[in-house]
């Protein structure tokens, strides 16, 4: 039996809206921090951050798989299990077109990890 999980979704669907508040400011709900957990559990890995970050400032807003793999001195396999990881925590989409995939990144999804993480100034008394 396969554990599939699901994406991690928008916490909130308007439009450039951060999800909350950044943890410096406000703690975090709980339900918040289980949503956006695996995002940064996924992207804890340093070949699953190399590869987001190949795909996401690719020229033309995706990366094929054929361009990732040779990156890497990893096997075909070991370059989709962290691919497939990345899928899984909601950071990129997939496209397979013929034989190869195609990957893009979620820029509404890693607006929100950064909103959270971003450290804002505190006010002045």
């Amino acid at each position: 039996m396969s554990k599939q999980v699901a994406p991690l979704t928008l916490i909130d669907l308007t439009a450039d809206t951060p999800c909350c508040p950044p943890l410096a400011q406000r703690r975090v709900p709980a339900e918040t921090a289980a949503v956006l957990a695996p995002a940064f559990k996924a992207l804890g890995d340093p070949v699953r951050l190399q590869l987001l970050s190949m795909i996401a400032s690719a020229e033309s807003g995706e990366a094929c798989v054929c361009d990732l793999t040779p990156a890497f001195d990893l096997t075909g396999p070991t370059i989709s299990h962290h691919l497939k990881a990345l899928r899984e925590a909601g950071l990129v989409d997939s496209e397979r077109r013929g034989t190869w995939v195609y990957y893009r990144a979620r820029p509404a999804i890693l607006r929100q990890l950064a909103a959270l993480l971003t450290v804002e100034p505190t006010p002045a008394a």
